[in-house]
């Protein structure tokens, strides 16, 4: 097809967009020497974005909806199984059909110990083709989750619209980019996606990317984030477990940042463990409160959530180790199957001391259905989760809270876990209000009506504590915030 045939496809349906839905048989029609209907819906694909048109089951297109994106959510049990078939479409194309026994599976096994103990400790992480598989395998699923909870926390304040222009920096194999075209998706949103990915995983993404051929017009850029220079601006900019792996990164998501649309989020995810969580925490930190130390930096950032600034003139300097852990996936068909492999390679029955048959298959070595991370959401438009500020006349910072131990305190603070204790301790979460340099930890030690709140709200939730007893933990070198009896706890914002 030339350049004057396609450009007849798109005037034809610049022309016919806000008449009917667009046939591609009829617009072949209207292409000079003809034009198979098929070529014809891959031009009209190839520009969705720029003619703001959404493809429908029947194979037409209609305009798009231009509003706030808002589907039905009911959180994340597995990846759909289209995404996994591909997955192991490349397994069997690279290793052949036995891909997860004998001497493969324990390279690919390999691989994957590899990557969790150079994560584990903080060694850079070269991927090639092989590698980039394992990654897949291991940790496609949960990135796929996380991401798709952390978009529904911003359509649920509606915060996403189509269409959607999206920088996934570091994109690797796609975890993250399949989890937000599977979420706006169902709205028929249309979705301009870049990534930027220099290692062999781009060969991973590239393939997943060919089978989302409906509402999206998507590029790889393959280059690192250091050297990309983007272009426009962008609603979204994702930045899924690469902070890490950048030899500069608070200058890198700076740099980000100014590319950012005025009413556009950031957001930055990474894994719960504690380098990886506390070093994007450091992260955030420096880009919000490393100018001023008012929650916004000069160029206007704002952590919209989950640690919120809520004292105006004061910003966070604790430890920072928060991470939220939504329910179980189920057991990726993939990784059943090589973690099973691990133990069938082992004629004793035994993999890593372990029998077999004493082995729960939801918690092998190589099943991976936690969906545990830490993140951070930046804006530019000021906006934040809860739009709460305390007044000191009636709360007391979390930054005083050396003056209150002993005393019954009445105080705002942000959730920022789920319960930490063990066994049948005490109820046990991380609690924040932005001011403070000494961890914080809310205990609930007697349950009542009127405290119970401190269990049920949400990760992120913005919580009153009234009486509670602020007591000092030698062991722990953090403040706890006994909630008993006494104790009145309610959600607000």
């Amino acid at each position: 097809m030339n350049e004057s045939q396609r450009r007849a496809i798109l005037d034809s349906a610049k022309y016919l967009r806000n008449v009917r839905p667009l046939d591609p048989e009829e617009l072949s029609e209207y292409v000079e020497g003809g034009a198979h209907p098929a070529v014809v819906r891959q031009v009209l694909r190839e520009h969705v974005v720029e003619l703001r048109l959404r493809e429908r089951e029947d194979g037409t297109f209609v305009p798009a909806p231009e509003e706030p994106i808002a589907p039905a959510f009911d959180g994340v049990r597995t990846v759909p199984k289209e995404h996994l078939d591909r997955l192991e479409a490349l397994l069997v194309e690279r290793f052949g059909p036995d891909w997860a026994d004998d001497e493969t599976g324990d390279d690919l096994r390999a691989e994957i110990r590899r990557l969790k103990e150079r994560y584990y400790r903080q060694h850079p992480v070269e991927y090639d083709y092989e590698a980039a598989l394992g990654y897949a395998l291991y940790h496609l699923s949960a990135y796929y989750a996380a991401t798709q909870y952390l978009l529904d926390e911003l359509a649920s304040a509606g915060l996403l619209s189509s269409p959607l222009r999206v920088l996934d920096v570091g994109a690797g194999v796609g975890g993250p980019a399949l989890g937000l075209f599977d979420y706006v998706g169902s709205e028929g949103a249309l979705v301009e996606y870049h990534a930027v990915e220099p290692s062999a995983a781009a060969d991973v993404l590239e393939t997943f990317l060919e089978g989302i051929d409906r509402n999206v017009d998507a590029t790889i850029h393959r280059t690192t984030a250091e050297a990309f220079e983007p272009e426009g601006e962008y609603d979204l900019l994702v930045f899924a477990n690469v902070l890490v792996e950048l030899s500069e990164p608070i200058e890198v998501l700076r740099r980000y940042l100014s590319y950012l649309a005025p009413d556009g989020s950031l957001i930055a995810l990474s894994p719960a463990d504690k380098n990886t969580s506390t070093n994007l925490r450091r992260v955030e930190r420096a880009v919000v409160d490393g100018r001023t130390s008012n929650g916004r930096d000069e160029d206007g950032y704002t952590a919209y959530a989950p640690e919120l600034r809520l004292w105006p003139g004061e910003a966070p300097t604790d430890r920072g180790w928060s991470f939220d852990r939504k329910p179980d996936l189920e057991v990726p068909a993939l990784q059943r199957r090589l973690d099973e492999g691990a133990r069938a390679a082992h004629g004793d029955g035994t993999a890593n001391g372990a029998q077999a048959n004493e082995r729960d298959p939801a918690t092998g070595e190589f099943v991976n259905r936690d969906v545990q991370y830490s993140y951070s959401i930046l804006r530019r438009d000021g906006r934040r989760r809860a739009e709460v500020e305390p007044s000191p006349e009636r709360f007391a910072k979390l930054a005083d809270t050396e003056s209150h131990v002993g005393d019954r305190i009445d105080c705002v603070t942000v959730k920022l876990s789920r319960s930490l204790s063990e066994g049948g301790n005490n109820p046990l979460f991380r609690v924040s209000d932005g001011s403070q340099s000494t961890d914080h930890y809310a205990v609930l030690t007697r349950e009542t009506s009127l405290n119970r709140t401190l269990l049920d709200a949400d990760y992120g939730a913005v919580l009153v504590l009234e009486g509670a007893l602020a007591l000092w933990n030698a062991d722990e070198g953090a403040y706890n915030l006994v909630v008993d009896e006494e104790t009145v706890v309610d959600r607000i914002g």
